[in-house]
């Protein structure tokens, strides 16, 4: 089985051909253009390659001007600073602070600018501070070497059988949805694990929409689709809460051994069929008018059961919507046809893209921990005089910067410290050996093919990437000593030893100041939300559509990977549920937009539970989580006996339908105190 499973497959093997090509390519255009180390571009273009033609693509630009920035930064600074080196050390560690913590705040590609644009510095500027007369020279070569490394090989994945990334996105929006559609019979049947496909689909939309930022840059037709694959998967993120208090609403409903009206059970039924794509079920307008049929008249005399099956009828034809103009939509990709359905919701066709999770606070952190590893290693440099000094700043500029996104980056930096050390030999062997017995370029092809052919296919292997990559930049790295006549043996063993204490200072460093565990970033988005949802409770109108729950829907994933890691005896994280102020947000939104028509007293008594909510939430994100105050119940129970006072409109039904929400997110073992509304049938 071992032996099997080191047997390349055909996607890997091509993957190792293409790197491997579109690096000797750069190699040999570095050779004819003379430039200072050609091994650079090399090695450049095994960094940016991908297995995904699309994600190489929409990456190179980006990467070409973080490297032209980057080097714009050293040419700045080194010649300015040089006869000051404890100034220059501070100014370096601040640049690369400042972009780390600008990339750590954009999960698109265009965050690699502010990244490359960090370590470049590192990579031209800390070994260009022994001759501060030459960094323009210098710089520009490495931008050439760069770009060229860039260029090869986004040119090589992008024609040579490239391997689109919009086949690969359009299987997981397809089993996307099948899960969806699962999900939701199951919660309708009452037997699903709510919790585990909450986070499951919480965590595919999240990777999806992160997936779908390289769409634009694709070799497919898919990439026309853009619009399209971005309206589904915004439909899909609305569908998790919604979804949620469904099965909640029917829970509620169903309590203490209570059934259903007659009515209801034979639309939820009807709905059950729909969802399964049952040649018997209804057409969506048939099902829509059979649910608006059922929504009961909520006036003074109404209790909470009504306002529950009134929130119970108006989330199923929510849900049938969604589910609705995500099949129009995907029919549509299927089509070719970029347009989008003309019945979607106006607030549905215009909701915000790329909304994600930003954390100021831990992207500031990861930039106080570079400026601290690089003044370490610069003052032992400094101090000493160490010739390969510049090379362990320059490793520590890179290392603290490449798992910066990690919550605990140690143990990636570890494997590449470990792997790292294990090239050595190899390396040797090239340097010292193999290369001064080459005098033809045709040769020196041969003589590294095995090698990098082999490691490439390791590259291609999510599981081994890592390990494969630090083999390869190290032989990769000791390689361009050759290009400043260097290839000594003791050359070689001080450029390695200078590459090994700028890991490992990045390593120290990094777990001394920048380590967290699952738990503690988890509490951290549990607090983020809560800190968000207390901010719309004040806030004088509703935030922009779209911008919360996918927001928040992006801390659910990010938080479900989290809650898997952390102990089972974190009993404030057990009993967390993202998903749950997830749909507590909502509900305040649509109050928020709705008490502006209300009027006196119901206005008045809403705003007073939005305070009383909202001081919840403000007392939550400072301490462990607490049960809602009991005091707020009431509050709930005298909005419900105001708003339902009020002359029917659509905002007051919205009110509605939003406290019965409120009320069972905040107290879910509350039970209804009033007796069940009977519905007619419907036919």
């Amino acid at each position: 089985m071992k032996l099997k499973s080191l047997v390349p497959t055909w996607g890997e093997a091509l993957f190792s051909l293409k790197s491997f090509v579109a690096s000797m390519m750069a190699l040999y255009v570095a050779f004819g253009m003379g430039l200072p180390r050609p091994f650079w571009a090399m090695l450049t273009a095994y960094v940016v390659s991908g297995p995904l033609s699309g994600a190489v693509r929409s990456k190179a630009l980006y990467r070409v001007l973080g490297t032209t920035l980057g080097s714009a930064g050293a040419i700045a600074l080194v010649p300015t600073l040089a006869d000051a080196p404890e100034l220059l050390t501070l100014a370096l560690g601040l640049w690369v602070a400042v972009c780390l913590y600008i990339s750590l705040l954009d999960r698109t590609p265009s965050s690699y600018v502010f990244m490359l644009a960090g370590y470049t510095v590192g990579l031209i500027g800390f070994p260009a501070v022994s001759d501060p007369g030459s960094i323009f020279d210098t710089g520009l070569a490495r931008v050439e070497e760069i770009l060229l490394g860039i260029v090869c090989a986004t040119v090589v994945h992008s024609v040579v059988f490239p391997q689109s990334l919009g086949p690969v996105l359009l299987g997981r929006l397809d089993a996307t949805l099948r899960d969806a559609e699962r999900w939701t019979l199951d919660a309708l049947n009452r037997n699903s694990d709510s919790t585990q496909d909450r986070q499951k689909l919480a965590r595919d939309i999240s990777e999806l929409r992160v997936m779908a930022t390289h769409l634009p840059y694709d070799t497919s037709d898919v990439r026309w689709m853009t619009r399209s694959v971005r309206a589904l998967q915004d439909r899909m993120a609305y569908l998790l809460p919604i979804l949620a208090a469904v099965e909640d609403r029917l829970a509620a409903l169903r309590a203490d051994g209570g059934e259903l009206p007659p009515a209801v059970a034979g639309v939820l039924q009807r709905v059950t069929l729909w969802i399964a794509r049952d040649e018997k079920a209804d057409d969506t307008e048939t099902l829509r008018a059979a649910l608006d049929r059922l929504m009961p008249a909520i006036n003074a005399d109404s209790g909470w059961r009504e306002a529950t099956l009134l929130n119970l009828l108006n989330r199923l034809r929510a849900m049938v919507d969604i589910h609705q103009d995500c099949r129009d939509l995907r029919d549509n990709i299927r089509k070719g046809n970029s347009a989008l359905p003309e019945h979607m919701d106006p607030l549905a066709r215009s909701r915000s893209r790329g909304v994600f999770h930003l954390d100021h606070g831990m992207a500031l952190w990861s930039g106080a921990a570079a400026v601290l590893a690089i003044a370490l290693v610069c003052a032992f440099w400094i101090s000493t005089g160490w010739s390969s000094g510049s090379a362990a700043a320059m490793m520590t500029a890179v290392f603290v910067c490449f798992f910066a996104s990690l919550d605990d980056p140690v143990p990636g930096i570890r494997m590449f410290l470990v792997f790292t050390v294990l090239s050595v030999p190899l390396a040797g062997f090239y340097l010292l050996v193999v290369l001064p017995s080459f005098d033809s370029y045709p040769l020196l092809v041969l003589g590294l093919a095995p090698t990098f052919l082999v490691l490439g296919v390791f590259v291609a292997r999510p599981a081994t990437m890592g390990k494969a990559m630090a083999l390869l930049m190290g032989v990769g790295g000791s390689l361009s000593l050759m290009d400043t006549g260097q290839g000594d043996f003791a050359s070689f063993l001080n450029s390695n030893l200078g590459q090994v204490v700028g890991i490992a200072t990045a390593l120290v460093v990094t777990q001394l100041c920048r380590s967290v565990g699952a738990a503690w970033s988890a509490r951290r988005l549990l607090h983020a939300g809560w800190r968000e949802i207390a901010a719309m409770t004040a806030a004088r109108g509703a935030n922009p559509a779209g911008s919360f729950e996918n927001r928040m829907l992006d801390r659910v994933g990010l938080l479900s990977a989290r809650l898997a890691l952390a102990s089972s005896q974190q009993r404030d994280l057990s009993a967390a549920d993202a998903v749950n102020d997830l749909r507590i947000g909502l509900n305040i939104a649509e109050l928020q937009r709705a008490r502006r028509a209300l009027g006196n007293p119901a206005a008045p008594h809403v705003a007073k539970l939005l305070g009383a909510v909202g001081q919840h939430f403000r007392d939550l994100s400072a301490k462990r989580p607490t049960p809602t105050p009991a005091e707020v119940l009431p509050m709930l129970d005298a909005a419900l006996s105001n708003v339902a006072a009020e002359p029917r409109s659509p905002e007051r039904d919205r009110a509605v339908v939003a406290l019965a929400g409120l009320r069972r997110s905040l107290f879910p073992g509350t039970a209804p105190v009033a007796p069940p509304v009977l519905l007619e049938s419907v036919a």
